[in-house]
This record gives C-alpha cells, structure tokens and sequence, in this order.
C-alpha cells in the first residue's frame, strides 16, 4: 500500500461531534473534498448544520459552512478517511457498527481517543484492530487543546501507525502552518503516553485544589512522567515516544491548563466536591477517571509499581480523602530517583 493509493483530497467522516472531533473537522477540511461530522446529539448536530456552530462543546466559534454534521453513521460508507473521536467506552460498538456498514477495506481508520479498555486492558487501537483487522489503521496523539487548535493556534501532534504510508499519508494531510505534525510506528507508546497522562493531570489538579503549591505540583509531573516510563516500557512503548509529543508534551498541556478537563476535575476533588458532583459539573466525560479504573488494574497485573495511579485510584474508587492520599505519596520512605 503506497501513499500515491490514497485520494489527495478524501472525504472524511469525523465519529464524534465533541470540541476535539469539532476542531480536527476544522483542522482536515482544507485538505479534503467532503467534510462530515458524525454525533448524537440532536442539538448540536443543528447547531453546525444552521448556525454553523457548536456552542455546547466550543463556544464562540464559527465553523466553516462546508462542515455538514450528521446522526446517520451510515455516512462513514462513503468516507475514504474515518476519525474516531469518542470517548474510549464508545470505541468497541462503534468498530462494530462500522462492521455492520461494511466499510471499504481501503478506508483509514484514526483513533483519536485517549483511553484503556476496561477488562481487556487494551488500547483503542487495539479494539479497533481486532474488530476491523484487515483496516488502515493510525493514532493521534498530542499536546492538542481543541479550542486552540480551532483558532489556529500554534500546535505539534504524532501521528502512530504500524504502516510508515498510512502515518505519512496522514502527515499529508494534517500539517498546516499552525499545525506540525511528527510519525510514528510506536502505537503502543503513543497511546500509553496519551491515557496515562490524564490520571497524572487530576493528580495536578488536586494538588493545585488542595493549594499544595508550584512545587509540589512539578514534583508530581516529574514522578508521573517516571511512572509512565516505567508502565509503559513494560507493557512494549519506546522510552523516547514518552519523552515526545505523546508522552511529556501532553502530560504538560494537560497538567497545567485550565482547557484540560482532567485538570479542572482534579482541582474540583482536591477542593472537597465528591467524584459525582464533579462529574456532573463537568458535563462531558473526564477520561481520566474512567481509565484510571482500567490502568490501575493493568498495573496491578503487571507487577510494576505506581504509586501515584494507585493513590488516584484511592481517591476515585475507595473514598480515600484527597489530602491524606497526596500526604501519603509525599510521605513514603525516600528511594533514588533514577532505578536500575
């Protein structure tokens, strides 16, 4: 399969109407020849097919006309390029559906949800792979907040795929003079970097709720990027893929802005609002918390050590107090910082 195979300008189904999915519409449109945005939502589908807006998941933005939205996933039958943009529960039966639609076998399928089964423990490309295993098939992970992306803000991305044609094909089409855009064949590393850096941003945010300070909050993204080096090398990543884009360049976007779902959770639970009351002030699915639940359990099987994932999924999932778990973390006996 060459990149000379692929249309130069596709058209391109975007499975999920959210800020990310709205905002990488935007990004691809230039690049392609039909634009569709794929949801549930009855409001917010009208929103961009009359207002040419998606107030609830951007506010204040203008999209493009040329961005139709649709609730009819029967759309994707005629996409050379599929975006899954949906929250990591949503990814298995929607591979599913598409299945059932019976897609071409030379349609591209991109993850570009940030997430851990739960029970299997796999990746998202890994559940779409084993569903739809004969598919295209890339990632996309990044230091990439959708509302600056949409306002054309300056912004680097990885795109990670086992096949260098699919991941250069995709480069193609996504690198913009706002929009830089690496390769990658480590999906693994990739996709470990980009779900573990969300539990490591609700531990920031509880600790910035808790007003534990600027020092504090570091100590925690340094030790959670040791952690996610430590994971995720024993579960087959790269040690350089959690040092780029995917890996410390999203742990720091998404650690320390306010634009970051996770964070702003994080905050709420260090300032004494339950799990469920933030949630609910959320609104939107905070990854974090789920994938918590799911990476914890695959640390526990893999017999690596993660402290800081196991004090966040105390605080998640056992009640424990926000305060005496961090207190507990920052507490334990004294270790070298660099392990053998």
């Amino acid at each position: 399969m060459n990149t000379h195979n692929f249309p130069t300008a596709p058209r391109i189904a975007v499975v999920g109407c959210g800020s990310w999915g709205t905002a990488l519409a935007t990004l691809l449109l230039p690049a392609s020849s039909q634009m569709t945005l794929v949801g549930r939502n009855e409001d917010v589908i009208e929103d961009i097919n009359t207002r040419h807006r998606n107030e609830r998941y951007l506010p204040g933005e203008l999209l493009d006309p040329r961005i139709k939205a649709s609730n009819d996933l029967s759309v994707t039958r005629d996409a050379d390029l599929i975006l899954l943009v949906l929250p990591s529960a949503a990814i298995r039966s929607t591979a599913e559906q598409l299945v059932s639609l019976q897609i071409g076998p030379e349609v591209i399928l991109t993850s570009c949800s940030k997430g851990i089964e739960r029970g299997t423990g796999k990746r998202m490309s890994e559940v779409i792979s084993e569903i739809l295993p004969d598919q295209p098939l890339a990632a996309l992970s990044g230091p990439n907040h959708a509302e600056e992306v949409c306002k054309g803000l300056a912004t680097m991305t990885v795109i990670g795929s086992a096949n260098s044609n699919v991941s250069d094909y995709l480069q193609g089409l996504l690198t913009s003079p706002s929009f830089r855009c690496y390769t990658s064949d480590d999906l693994t590393g990739i996709e470990w970097g980009g779900a573990m850096k969300n539990i490591f941003a609700i531990a920031s945010g509880i600790a910035t709720g808790l007003g534990l300070g600027d020092n504090a909050t570091a100590g925690l993204v340094t030790r959670g990027l040791a952690e996610m080096i430590r994971l995720g090398t024993a579960l087959g990543g790269k040690p350089d893929t959690f040092t780029g884009l995917s890996g410390v360049g999203d742990l720091i976007a998404t650690c320390y802005s306010h634009h970051s779902r996770n964070f702003r959770a994080g905050i709420s639970i260090g300032e004494g609002n339950t799990v469920e009351g933030t949630l609910k002030e959320a609104g939107m699915v905070v990854e974090g918390i789920p994938n918590c639940q799911s990476i914890y359990e695959v640390a526990q099987k893999s017999g690596v050590r993660t402290p800081l994932i196991d004090s966040i999924y105390h605080v998640l999932y056992e009640n424990q107090p926000a305060a005496e778990a961090l207190r507990e973390l920052l507490t334990r006996a004294p270790r070298p910082e660099v392990e053998s």
